[in-house]
């Protein structure tokens, strides 16, 4: 059917990755007949896999990636503490609510 073609963008290298890759054919090999036959019976070079381009970090880098990371835990885990905290606040708050609303029930009843 009908599959929609994405655009490839170039690497700042300028080289370009295909958006679909092929693996080569296999080349038959020839298994040699005899040992000490007089032919020039050669074997294939082995094909290069092509490897993506690997991530490479300056310690600058680095050093902004673990301080990024650093911050990130350290927002999430205030918002979470105060999530917490109120949360904790509000049944709190809540179950003084009710004990004054149960003395208060209970001293009409016995009027």
């Amino acid at each position: 059917m009908i599959r929609p073609r994405i655009p490839v963008n170039p690497l700042p290298t300028g080289i370009v990755t295909p958006l679909i890759t092929t693996a080569p054919a296999p080349v038959p090999v020839q298994q040699h007949h005899a040992a000490d036959c007089a032919c020039q019976h050669t074997t294939p070079a082995p094909v290069p896999v092509a490897s993506g381009p690997a991530v490479r970090l300056s310690p600058a880098g680095v050093l902004a990636v673990v301080g990024g990371g650093a911050a990130v835990v350290l927002v999430v885990g205030a918002v979470l503490v105060s999530m917490l905290l109120a949360v904790a606040i509000t049944g709190a708050s809540v179950a003084v609510c009710a004990v004054v609303l149960r003395s208060l029930l209970n001293d009409s009843r016995k009027r």
